[in-house]
């Protein structure tokens, strides 16, 4: 028992160093579109990186700033200094597909294939 408690204790202090996260699955747009986002914030000090996104016309931008948001909160929540705060890593990774049909004519179908994301975001203090 005492071995199991010290191991949670571990995982809960190794959580605590380590860098702020937030991650948002199955989100109904396309990976290759938020990479294309992902590659221009990725390093950026937090500040700028919501600037940008909040001025880009694209339609993953207002997605990747909230989850963004959502990683800074959590860093508040574990006392991290916000100020130094950076984007150390947004990783896009491709979920499953929603598949639908549209009729056709002769009773045909063509198949629509609706591409789903999952956005793992970290920050870090940077030294």
């Amino acid at each position: 028992m005492r071995r199991e408690k010290k191991k949670a204790e571990n995982r809960k202090q190794a959580r605590a160093d380590g860098p702020a996260t937030a991650h948002l699955k199955t989100v109904r747009i396309s990976a290759r579109k938020l990479r294309v986002l992902a590659d221009v914030v990725r390093g950026m000090p937090v500040e700028m990186a919501l600037t940008t996104l909040a001025f880009q016309q694209r339609a993953g931008a207002p997605i990747l700033k909230k989850v963004i948001d959502s990683a800074v909160a959590n860093a508040d929540t574990r006392k991290m200094d916000l100020d130094k705060l950076v984007v150390a890593d947004v990783q896009i990774d491709k979920a499953g597909v929603m598949r639908r049909f549209l009729p056709r004519a002769h009773g045909r179908a063509t198949p629509i294939r609706k591409q789903l994301a999952h956005i793992h975001v970290s920050l870090a203090e940077k030294k």
